[in-house]
């Protein structure tokens, strides 16, 4: 079974593709994930996932759900300022906020430019 149709993820362009981007816009496009470190590599290592678990225990719920009324259980803790790197603001537990995982995507994709959203910068 094939996907849909969709326009491209350019903005303005009305080609339709089944992947994010038609022919022309994918070659114009550097992976992300090319130029991203592991997730270990990252600081998101056995000391973090512990971190990260004991943090959801005692912030079981989504941040931004509860803004909208809702009880949504969390399960990322999201750096409310991209640390990029800076180890002492990603073990600022000040800088932590409990998210679903929708709520984590949406933030990022807006941070990072993705989903169509232009960045000027890539987050390592």
């Amino acid at each position: 079974m094939q996907r849909p149709l969709k326009p491209c993820n350019e903005p303005g362009c009305p080609t339709l593709t089944r992947e994010g981007y038609c022919e022309q816009h994918k070659r114009d496009k550097p992976a992300y994930d090319q130029y991203r470190k592991s997730a270990a590599r990252r600081g998101y290592d056995s000391i973090w996932r512990k971190a990260r678990q004991g943090y959801l225990s005692k912030h079981p719920f989504c941040v931004s759900c509860m803004k909208e009324g809702r009880r949504v259980p969390a399960t990322v803790v999201d750096h409310i300022k991209p640390h990029k790197g800076d180890k002492k603001l990603f073990w600022d537990s000040s800088n932590w906020q409990s998210q679903c995982a929708s709520c984590h995507s949406r933030k990022t994709a807006k941070e990072d430019g993705g989903f169509g959203n232009r960045t000027s910068n890539l987050r390592m």
